[in-house]
């Protein structure tokens, strides 16, 4: 199985945003990254009146479109897909960042911003094994600043490294 890390916290507390800003980052490092944003809402990808959405209102199970630069694969799902399920249709990199999901088994980084006002996830989380914040937190975790990129990316390829 592939490396998973969890990216986890409140909303509003920049989960995505650290994970925009440490793609680059990783990728610096020498390692290969896919995302799993995981919404509690339906989502829209295709648009009606397009072939794509037209096929797949007429019954397709899968539709993919393709361009000489990505493709887009869209698919109806009669529940949802296990995290095993959305693993195995990535490909093969050294690390998939999931964010969200927070009741998968799997290790995690919890975004914390002190301006929410939200308790911290890690004191009912046994899977948190790092602090991303912008304050200081009372826990032995270790605790990274929210706005230094470079040093979660640098935890990060140090945790790939010691559990590989």
């Amino acid at each position: 199985m592939q490396k998973v890390l969890g990216i986890a916290g409140w909303s509003g507390s920049g989960k995505t945003t650290l994970i925009t800003a440490l793609l680059p980052q990783l990728a610096a490092l020498g390692l290969t990254v896919s995302v799993i944003k995981h919404s509690h809402h339906d989502i829209a990808l295709d648009v009606p009146g397009k072939d794509s959405h037209r096929h797949r209102s007429a019954g397709a199970h899968e539709v993919m479109l393709v361009s000489p630069q990505r493709f887009g694969l869209f698919a109806e799902t009669a529940q949802p897909l296990t995290l095993a399920a959305q693993l195995a249709r990535l490909a093969a990199v050294d690390l998939v960042l999931v964010e969200g999901q927070k009741t998968e088994p799997l290790p995690r980084l919890e975004v914390h911003r002190a301006a929410l006002d939200k308790p911290w996830l890690y004191p009912h989380d046994p899977h948190v094994m790092a602090l991303a914040c912008d304050c200081v937190a009372d826990s032995p975790l270790p605790q990274l600043p929210l706005n230094d990129i470079a040093a979660i990316a640098a935890f990060i390829a140090n945790w790939l490294k010691e559990s590989a």
